[in-house]
Parts: C-alpha cells; structure tokens; sequence
C-alpha cells in the first residue's frame, strides 16, 4: 500500500531541515542513557564501597524500572497534552538535575530513591523523540529516522565506559554524576532555541513542510477518543511484546560490566574495549534496522511486509546469545552479545515506529509511554528476578537462555495478531 506522500509524488526538493530534528533527538537519548550508564559502569567499585549484595543492586535498579513505567505512563500523555517542546524540556530538566543529586546519596535507600526519581525524568525521552519523528517525517521515513535517533542510546553507552572511569579516578564517584547531569542542561539550550512544529517553523521550506504533512492523518482521524484505542488488541500486543523484550536489554544496560567482571574477572579500567565494541555494533543494528524497513517501503513494499520482516531478522540474530554465558573466550562472548544488542535495537527501530504507524499521531505520545510502561514493568520485573537467579546459582546461563527467544516469541505475536495499515 502506497503511502500518502508516494500517492501525491511530493517531494523535499532536497530541503532536509527534519535531520537536524533527528540529530538534537540523537544527542538527547545519547545523553539519557549516559546518564542512566553511570551506575552500571560504576557498580562494581560502588558494590564494593557500600557493601552491597546482588539482592541489593537488583533492587537498586528496580526502583528506576519501576519509576521509569510510572513516569512512561504519565509522559505519553503529558506530551500529547502540553506539546512536545514543553513536556521534553520539563522532562529533560528533571532528569538532568536528579542525576546530579546521585552524588548526594549514601547509603542504599538514598541510591533507591535517586533513582527512582531519575526514572520518572527520563521517561520522557523516548515518548518525546516517537512523538516528534511522527511530526516531522513522512511515514517512510520514520523507522530509518527512528534508528538513527535511538542509535544515540549506543552512543551514550559507548561514552561512559569511556568518560565515566575517568572520572572517578580523576576526582571521584560523585564526579561521574554531576558531569553527566550538566550535559542535559546543555542541550535543553539548543532544543528551546531550534524546535518548533513543522506547520510553524520559520526556517523549513514549503516544499519541505508539504512533503512532511502529506502523511498526516485527517481530522476524523485524530479525533479518535483514546478509550476507543484501548480496545484495539493491537494496542495490547505492542505492549507484550515490549513486556518480553525490554528486559534483554536492560539486563545488557546494567549488569553487563558485572557479567564481565564476573566471568572474565574485567576490572573498571579493562571494560571499556568491549563494552564499546557492542554498542558500536549496536549502533549499527539501529541504523541498518531502520534503513532496512524504510528501503523495502521504498521499494514497494508494504509498510506491514517490511515491518515484519525486518523483526523477523532480529529474533533470528538474538538466538545466539545463550553461548556467551559458556564461552570461555572474552571475545567470541563479546560478538554473540553485540549480535543480540545490534538485533534490540533494530527490533527498538521498528517496534517504536509501529505505534506511530497505526495510530493517531496525537494518540503517539500516550500510547508509546503505555507501551513503554509496559516494557519498564518487565524490566523491573526481569532485574528483580536476575538478581534472585544470581544471589541463588551464581549463574548467569538460565538468564541468557530465556533471554535469547524473546524476539522470536514477539514477531510470532505481531504476525498473528498486528496488522499495520497506512
């Protein structure tokens, strides 16, 4: 099925102002998950310095699975309501001045409620960016420019093995948090001063706007009441599929140094090399995920055939991250988690983009923070349950092999009961 801006052969004239949209989104989720970072590449020294238990650090982390799904939850819609410039510097704000207070904590409790409070902040983002991918680009454009903005969250991943140990030699744990939180407040500079709508910004070309608006949907459309869209089943499929899959990876996201640690005996200084070669192929895994769909759309495809087919892909590409948790090679573990993080974030590409795909692009934000409470609640969950399964067995294989069917469990959920129309 053509989409609309196919049908009515509109084109940007070479006019692409909407990038430099996607690259402020890029450099925000890059920052969100600098942030979010910090704790994960600190763990083990912090583990040590406050004596904490696997238990412990699985509750620690869960506090901010937890506040994550309520702030989703709440986000979406505030997005929706007050707009995206406002609700995303409301959003970035807190996140960026409660990663700071992280060097204020001392005690577990104190890290619990940091982070909790840094949960509700950074909920925003990924809300923020899919709502404003939808405003800003045509429909086949929006997954490529989708990976390309959650490739930031590699990025980010990337700088703090990086940044993160540097700085806590050089001055000290606290450090770590504060300089990451001031890079927030940075970029909330450049965000008030370029974002508007497409429909009322000053430096986009006609011809630009009118090729982005084409795909917009008609009033009867948006006017659609969001109680009707919550008996939609797709709606709830999107939701369990992000339930499943979110908790691989940010079961990656925070306890990959300590699996590193763990099985290879990686200290703080040594964990950088491998961390960044998986984000890096990560990074890769958003940006060809993305591309991938938007080119079969392109191509003739239709906007349900490419979708699929591309998570299909993915699930395939996760199933062999169950032989990193035996290997005895530092390496060939490095490369089967690298696979199964660049498929996450292919699949990430492409789930994100179907909400923005069938629904309202007023109903966007909501139902994005719906389906990205869903997905927090199963990484509280999943970090809860690791944490037990460690404390236990002292193993990493049972979570590696549960892990590894997720995607596969979710494309069959999205072919049976998903069906994308534009």
């Amino acid at each position: 099925m053509l989409t609309m801006t196919e049908r009515t052969g509109l084109t940007d004239n070479g006019h692409k102002y909407r990038w430099k949209i996607c690259v402020l989104l890029f450099f925000a989720t890059s920052i969100n998950y600098l942030d979010r970072q910090v704790l994960g590449i600190l763990a083990p020294e912090l583990t040590r310095m406050f004596k904490w238990s696997e238990a412990d650090y699985g509750i620690i982390i869960s506090a901010f699975k937890w506040a994550y799904a309520i702030g989703l939850l709440c986000a979406g819609a505030i997005l929706d309501k007050i707009g995206t410039k406002k609700g995303f510097t409301i959003f970035i704000s807190i996140w960026s001045v409660v990663s700071m207070l992280h060097a204020a904590a001392r005690s577990l409790m104190g890290f619990i409620v940091a982070r909790f409070a840094l949960g509700i902040g950074e909920a925003g983002n990924f809300p923020a960016c899919i709502k404003t991918v939808a405003g800003w680009f045509p429909v086949k454009e929006r997954a490529f420019a989708t990976g390309l903005f959650n490739s930031g969250s590699n990025i980010g991943a990337i700088i703090a093995p990086l940044l993160i140990p540097w700085l806590f030699i050089k001055w000290g744990w606290q450090w770590a948090f504060l300089v990451t939180g001031l890079l927030g407040l940075i970029w909330l500079a450049f965000w008030l001063a370029v974002y508007r709508k497409p429909d009322e910004h000053p430096g986009l070309h006609p011809d630009e706007r009118s090729y982005i608006l084409a795909d917009r949907p008609t009033a009867t459309q948006e006017k659609v009441p969001f109680r009707l869209l919550l008996k939609d089943r797709r709606v709830w499929i999107i939701c369990l599929c992000r339930f499943l899959t979110d908790p691989v990876w940010w079961f990656f996201l925070y306890w990959l140094p300590k699996f590193l640690s763990a099985r290879f005996h990686i200290e703080l200084l040594d964990v950088a090399a491998p961390i960044i070669a998986i984000y890096v192929i990560s990074d890769l895994g958003s940006i060809a995920g993305g591309w991938y769909s938007s080119w079969q759309i392109k191509h003739g495809h239709s906007v349900d055939s490419a979708r699929k087919r591309t998570i299909l892909i993915c699930g395939l590409m996760a199933l062999p991250v169950t032989f990193a948790a035996v290997t005895n090679h530092l390496w060939v573990a490095v490369g089967f988690i690298s696979l199964a993080t660049a498929a996450h974030q292919a699949w990430a590409a492409n789930i994100y983009t179907i909400v923005s795909d069938i629904f309202p692009q007023n109903k966007v934000g909501t139902l994005t923070g719906l389906a990205g409470t869903f997905g927090a609640v199963g990484g509280a969950l999943g970090a809860l349950i690791v944490g037990i399964i460690l404390q236990v067995s002292h193993s990493y294989i049972p979570i590696f092999i549960s892990f590894s069917s997720m995607y596969l469990v979710a494309w069959f959920l999205l072919r049976v009961f998903v069906k994308i129309e534009t």
